[in-house]
């Protein structure tokens, strides 16, 4: 019997450094939603700027209710996400979130082709992703920046936003 589904795939091979990230903000109280408002085109026209190493940006819809929306991007490498990351204006926006989620809770999860994988779950109610299913932690010291949870110690390991300015 023949098919009808045209089977297609894809060759990866240049790209050997690829990094997926997937990122999500979900409105937890209804202020969330003016929250959720203000990031949103902030982080469109970025990448729509296409920051150096950035392959593709696509917009997801999780759920309506709650509001859960998200992104996938596809990066060259994890120095180039990395270096973005650390950047302006997403330093900036980072660092706020992280002192005042304003009503949602946003999480990323990264994977890289070369392996490893990392996540951070920041006031989400409900364990979703690796948190489904692996132990979780807090996000601190040693697992409180992206680059050292993926376990590259060659690369720099600086967080975007120092642990010590949160915490004191």
């Amino acid at each position: 019997m023949a098919t009808r589904v045209n089977r297609q795939t894809v060759d990866l091979s240049s790209y050997p450094d690829l990094t997926v990230v997937y990122l999500g903000m979900r409105v937890n109280r209804l202020y969330g939603l003016r929250t959720l408002m203000g990031y949103g085109p902030q982080i469109g026209k970025s990448a729509d700027a296409r920051p150096a190493g950035l392959l593709r940006h696509e917009p997801l819809l999780w759920s309506l209710f709650p509001m859960h929306v998200g992104i996938r991007q596809y990066w060259r490498d994890l120095p180039s996400l990395l270096a973005w990351a650390r950047s302006e204006p997403h330093r900036l926006w980072w660092r706020n979130f992280l002192r005042d989620s304003g009503g949602t809770g946003f999480w990323h999860e990264t994977y890289l082709i070369r392996g490893g994988m990392e996540a951070v779950y920041d006031d989400i109610p409900q364990k979703r992703g690796f948190a489904a299913f692996a132990p979780v932690h807090p996000a601190r010291g040693a697992m409180f920046g992206s680059a050292a949870r993926v376990g590259r110690p060659h690369e720099d390991t600086a967080p975007v936003v120092a642990e010590d300015d949160l915490y004191g």
